[in-house]
C-alpha cells in the first residue's frame, strides 16, 4: 500500500461513490475501481459493500478510514515541519564558543538571532579552541566563536573582531599610570602571571606568551589554569595577574582592575567557525546575523 492508492481509497470512502471520488481526484473511473481492488487483494480484505445502488464501507474499511486520515494528516504535518526548517522558522543549531567571547559581541548576536528567529532552538556548549575544532569536525556542533580562528582547511572563518590584550590584576596593583600598565613594569612584575587554559596545547595561553615575547616580556612566574572564569576569580583573591581580551573589562568584578598596556602589546581576534560543507540555513542566518552585529559594533 502506498501513499497514492492510500489517498484514493479515502477518497471514495468519504464519498461513497466511485464516480464522484473519480471526479474529485481528477482521474478517470475504471482506474480508480482497479486501484480499490489491487489494494484490497494487497490487504487481504474487502473494504467497500457494493451494492446495486449504493457502496457502503465494511469493517476493515471504516479502520483503515480511521487510520488512513491519521496516516495522512501525520505525512502533512512532517511536511510543513520540513517546510518551515528549510525555511528557518523553526529547527536547531548547536553554538560553540570561547569563555571570553561570552564579554564580547556574542551575547548581542544570540539576542539578535533570537528576537529574528524564536522558534530555532539554541544550545550554547562552552570549550577551548581545541575541543572546538575537533567538535566541528565530528560535527557535534554547527558554528563556533573561537580565539584566535580555527586554521582547516574544511572550515569556513570569518573573523568578526579585533580587540587589545589588557592586564587583569588585583585591585592592590598599583603602577605608575592610573589605568594603563607598561611594558616595562609588566617585565618586573612581581605578581604570578596566570595563563589559561592549561591544555590542550597550543591555546590562547600560548598566544599570550608569544605576543609578550614579541614585546621582549619573558614571563617566568607563570601558573596555568583550565579557564577563564578560574583564572579571574584567582586574580580576584590576589594569586596573581592574567592576560585577557580588553572586552573582559567590560563586565567590573570584584576585587580586579583592568589595565591597558602602553605601549599597545598585541591584538586578539575573535571568529566565527562552520564547516564548508554545512549548508543549513539556520547557520546562514546566524553568520549573517553575527556579521551584521559585528559591523554595527565596530561601526
Amino acid at each position: 500500500m502506498n501513499l497514492r492508492q492510500l489517498s484514493y481509497f479515502i477518497a471514495v470512502a468519504e464519498e461513497l461513490h466511485f464516480g464522484r471520488a473519480a471526479e474529485r481526484l481528477d482521474m478517470a473511473q475504471p482506474p480508480l475501481s482497479r486501484q480499490i481492488k489491487q489494494l484490497e487483494d494487497e490487504l487481504g480484505a474487502v473494504l467497500f459493500n457494493r451494492g446495486r445502488n449504493a457502496i457502503t464501507l465494511t469493517q476493515a474499511g471504516s479502520r483503515l478510514l480511521e487510520r488512513g486520515r491519521a496516516v495522512l494528516s501525520e505525512i502533512e504535518d512532517i511536511k510543513l515541519e520540513l517546510r518551515r526548517i528549510g525555511q528557518g522558522a523553526e529547527g536547531r543549531l548547536r553554538i560553540g564558543f570561547v569563555g571570553s567571547s561570552t564579554f564580547g559581541i556574542m551575547p548581542n548576536i544570540i539576542k539578535s538571532f533570537r528576537a529574528n528567529y524564536p522558534v530555532v532552538n539554541l544550545t550554547l556548549l562552552p570549550m577551548n579552541n581545541a575541543r572546538l575544532h575537533r567538535a566541528l569536525i565530528s560535527r557535534e556542533i554547527d558554528v563556533a566563536f573561537t580565539r584566535p580562528a580555527l586554521k582547516d582547511s574544511d572550515f569556513v572563518t570569518r573573523k568578526l573582531l579585533e580587540e587589545p590584550l589588557v592586564l587583569a590584576a588585583p585591585d592592590t596593583f598599583e603602577t605608575a599610570m592610573r589605568g594603563q600598565v607598561t611594558l616595562e613594569e609588566l617585565r618586573k612584575i612581581e605578581l604570578e602571571m596566570i595563563l589559561y587554559p592549561e591544555f590542550p596545547r597550543p591555546s590562547f595561553a600560548d598566544s599570550v606568551i608569544d605576543a609578550c615575547l614579541a614585546q621582549g616580556v619573558d614571563i617566568r612566574r607563570r601558573s596555568f589554569t583550565m579557564d577563564l572564569q578560574t583564572a579571574l576569580s584567582l586574580v580576584a583573591i590576589g594569586e596573581g595577574a592574567c592576560i585577557v581580551p580588553a572586552s573582559v573589562g567590560s563586565a567590573p568584578r570584584n576585587g580586579i582592575r583592568f589595565l591597558r598596556f602602553s605601549p599597545h602589546l598585541a591584538n586578539t581576534e575573535l571568529a566565527l567557525n562552520h564547516r564548508i560543507d554545512e549548508q543549513g540555513v539556520h547557520l546562514k542566518n546566524f553568520v549573517r546575523i553575527a556579521q551584521s552585529v559585528a559591523r554595527r559594533t565596530l561601526g
